[in-house]
């Protein structure tokens, strides 16, 4: 991806242009960066790079040098096996690496804004890279910081991208962005298309470009100013169920080939009884161990649709689907975890995604000739979808007067508790509570809307009676209206997210309002023949910067002291992509 940002001095003495962007044939990144100020103040005014590198996925353990090879200078960073050279079009005059906080760049130039400390090497630490650039041959620049495997591979990268005037580059990254987007139906009917241009292109720029077909849940880490080496992953990882929206979104504009490389993918990825961890990095190694039903259904979903599209090409996915089905009637119906990865039990959104995998697995084994085997799944999904009300729906409910009657979040089906699985008996311990507060619930107290997933999956009719009083529930008790449209929080007495004086979610905070979920509730509006458009206008007003739309979205009054303005981004993830395939 590519973006422009402009930086202005707050009296407009100066301002800093800056446009960065991937080199589309180099593991490189540029950043264009004018300085434009009057004549008389340019000459007195001195720019730095200065980076923190975090390679290898943390903090600590890098190690820095200011090299000089042939009247030539550049910062280098290396951990393990990787490098970083940074490189500017103009000579670095003054440079130095040092200790963040110690002895760093920026540590040196807050005292008098003069790099007064030059050291030249930085071993085994959190460390700093600053370099003062040359602005005497002009106030328009070049920075490349180039990646590679050794010092030689990154030293070469840097070079080459260098090389290459900047508008050429340039030139070349957004004809090939271009080309991308005339493959696809990049159209959108009113309102902000340039958003639904944007959040294409941020889902296929979100596949990783080593394992073709691994898409990870955003670049992004919630809080992550706040983490620390020890707590790896955030969101740089592939949730099967994030995943599936994502290419579904991407074949909804017409892109095939993206979908099959995540089929792929995904088939490799599979665990040999069938299922799927909860998440696991690009490589494949798992990160959380947990089991989450619809995550092994979403595969078959996939499967399903290229395969109804003469998309699949020589892939023939049926050994995936064969052992996922399997999986998910072995294992089923109670989930050890729900879509939030919090809680077991049965799930209203993982049964629709169950059923439905099972309905789309039974026509692959059809069309293999296996009719028992595709009769019996058949079977099996008529009896979850008949059982769907007595696992999922409370008839003692107390949330809203008039209302007893409605689909809960989950139900725990603590056999201890509830010898028939009735819903009115469980118990719900509930994660992310502050210490001392209460976290044992009634299930049939507890909400959601992942009940809307029947309907999108055709098991229940958007005009079901049942639905609708438990829309009635959940706009009582997780609708937030906000100036740019509504939004709603996952489930009552959610513990993720800010916290209420502003501060981070650390073990505990308040769960906000989450956009992904406004746009569910746009396509059950569009499913029961009513206009999805208010829905989406929300979705891009919660949007933010070049287009992002968050995790979560501040749902309180204005916090001026911590930057938070109702209906706008929270600490968590900026952007996550379950969000804008919703929107797609």
């Amino acid at each position: 991806l590519g973006f422009s940002a402009t930086n202005r001095e707050k009296n407009g003495l100066y301002t800093i242009h800056k446009t960065v962007l991937g080199d589309p044939h180099q593991n490189c990144l540029l950043i264009e960066t004018y300085l434009e100020a009057p004549p008389e103040l340019l000459s007195k005014l001195r720019m730095y790079v200065l980076c923190a590198p975090h390679l290898e996925i943390g903090g600590w353990h890098n190690n820095g040098e200011v090299l000089r090879l042939d009247g030539h200078t550049v910062l280098v960073a290396s951990k393990g096996d990787t490098w970083l050279v940074i490189g500017a079009t103009v000579p670095f005059t003054d440079c130095s690496c040092g200790y963040v906080g110690v002895n760093d760049g920026w540590t040196d130039l807050a005292d008098n804004y003069r790099l007064d400390w030059q050291y030249d090497a930085v071993l085994d630490g959190n460390i700093a890279l600053t370099g003062r650039l040359d602005l005497s041959r002009g106030s328009k620049v070049t920075v490349g910081l180039a990646f590679g495997t050794t010092k030689h591979n990154a030293l070469s990268t840097l070079a080459q991208s260098l090389s290459i005037p900047f508008e050429q580059t340039r030139e070349a990254f957004i004809r090939q962005w271009e080309r991308t987007s005339k493959r696809f139906a990049l159209t959108a009917g009113s309102g902000d298309s340039k958003l639904f241009e944007r959040s294409v292109n941020l889902l296929l720029a979100h596949e990783d470009k080593t394992y073709p077909g691994a898409i990870i849940a955003s670049l992004s880490i919630p809080w992550g100013d706040e983490k620390s080496d020890d707590e790896l992953g955030g969101y740089h990882l592939v949730w099967t169920r994030d995943m599936v929206k994502c290419v579904t979104a991407l074949l909804a504009v017409g892109d095939f080939s993206t979908p099959l490389r995540a089929l792929i993918y995904l088939a490799v990825s599979q665990r040999e009884d069938g299922g799927f961890y909860q998440n696991f990095w690009i490589d494949g190694r798992p990160h959380w161990t947990g089991i989450q039903l619809d995550e092994v259904a979403f595969p078959v979903l996939l499967a399903w649709r290229l395969w109804k599209l003469g998309a699949l090409g020589n892939f023939d996915p049926y050994p995936m689907v064969r052992r996922a089905c399997g999986f998910v009637i072995r294992e089923g119906p109670i989930t050890a975890q729900d879509r939030w990865e919090e809680a077991s039990g049965y799930s209203p959104s993982t049964l629709a995604a169950h059923i439905a995998a099972l309905i789309c697995a039974a026509e692959f084994f059809s069309d293999r000739g296996d009719e028992g085997t595709a009769e019996f799944v058949r079977e099996y999904a008529d009896f979850l979808e008949s059982h769907i009300e007595r696992w999922t729906v409370t008839t003692e409910g107390t949330l809203v007067p008039g209302f007893r009657r409605h689909y809960i979040r989950i139900n725990p089906g603590n056999i201890g508790q509830c010898m028939d699985e009735d819903p009115n008996c469980g118990t719900l311990v509930l994660s992310n509570q502050r210490p001392g507060d209460r976290f044992e619930f009634p299930a049939n107290a507890i909400v959601d809307a992942g009940f809307l997933e029947l309907v999108r999956y055709g098991v229940r009719d958007a005009h079901d009676p049942l639905i609708q009083d438990s829309l009635r529930v959940v706009d009582a008790v997780l609708k937030v209206d906000t100036p740019f449209g509504p939004c709603w929080r996952r489930y009552n007495h959610d513990g993720y997210g800010q916290r209420d004086d502003g501060s981070s979610h650390q073990g505990w905070g308040v769960g906000r309002a989450w956009p992904l979920l406004t746009g569910e509730r746009g396509h059950y509006e569009l499913a029961a023949g009513r206009d999805p458009e208010p829905y989406l206008r929300a979705l891009e007003k919660f949007s933010s910067g070049i287009g992002l739309i968050p995790e979560q979205i501040w749902d309180a009054p204005d916090l001026p002291s911590q930057h938070f303005l109702f209906g706008r981004k929270t600490g968590a993830a900026v952007p996550l992509l379950w969000a804008h395939a919703e929107y797609v």
